[in-house]
């Protein structure tokens, strides 16, 4: 008995936490607005102890800051913020693709990445490329960052890794739907898409450095994304989660 409460204690805390996260990230809570315990238990239908630990959890990965009076508050970041997070990101997949180059992969593991990668391809071969099929990319392109940090055979650098993509706005594919409203978002794609295909070839030729280098510079093509979104907040349907984050010229 005790062992099922403890279990549908944690559903509780998993479902409020993700509520209230999409709650943030939809822009329906805005950057310094406060949260009570009790907003939070209304809002997302959970007693007050799972919605305590996740309150807790979304400080945690940075979304939340909690007041001295009690509560918390829904958190801005600076662009510098969100592009350090990318970076930390970088080095860490940078580290996951030399490991996999350098203990070796073989051709059956390589086959989901490269499915993958033609999978892209497919998509990227739209002019212009629309709505959905960026949709279907974000999918995509987090399946082969997923799929190439496995290959590292490195359990805690994949937590590692869990965790820095877990940052606001840290993810492979953080800012892909903001960019599909810019002119540049096909070209952007098809750099990325170029990184994709020399990080595999980089693993198959057991090139560790220069494995550990293109996603290192992959990562940094995000930040340009995010300068990028942050330049141009006329589709702000597309990502709301930009509203908080505070550009440079702010």
């Amino acid at each position: 008995m005790a062992e099922r409460e403890v279990d549908r204690s944690v559903s509780q805390t998993v479902k409020a936490q993700l509520a209230l996260r999409d709650q943030i990230l939809s822009g329906a809570l805005r950057p310094g607005e406060r949260i009570s315990e009790l907003q939070a238990v209304e809002t997302t239908g959970a007693s007050r102890t799972p919605v305590r630990m996740a309150l807790v959890r979304l400080e945690e990965e940075g979304l939340l800051e909690a007041i001295p009076s009690g509560g918390f508050m829904v958190k801005a970041f600076s662009e510098r913020d969100i592009s350090d997070s990318i970076e930390l990101r970088g080095t860490l997949e940078g580290l996951a693709a030399r490991f996999a180059a350098e203990r070796g992969v073989s051709a059956r593991e390589l086959e989901p990445l490269k499915e993958c990668l033609a999978a892209i391809d497919e998509l990227l071969r739209q002019v212009p490329i629309s709505i959905e099929a960026f949709s279907s990319y974000v999918t995509l392109n987090a399946r082969f960052h997923a799929l190439l940090t496995e290959l590292s055979r490195s359990p805690p650098l994949i937590r590692q890794i869990d965790r820095a993509s877990a940052l606001p706005f840290a993810s492979p594919s953080g800012f892909v739907m903001a960019q599909s409203a810019l002119p540049e978002a096909q070209q952007i794609l098809i750099i990325g898409q170029e990184h994709h295909r020399v990080v595999i070839d980089a693993i198959e030729n057991r090139e560790g450095a220069r494995a550990e280098a293109i996603m290192r510079e992959h990562a940094r093509l995000a930040v340009r994304n995010l300068r990028l979104a942050l330049r141009n907040r006329t589709h702000l349907d597309l990502l709301p989660a930009l509203a908080l984050i505070k550009s440079a010229t702010d």
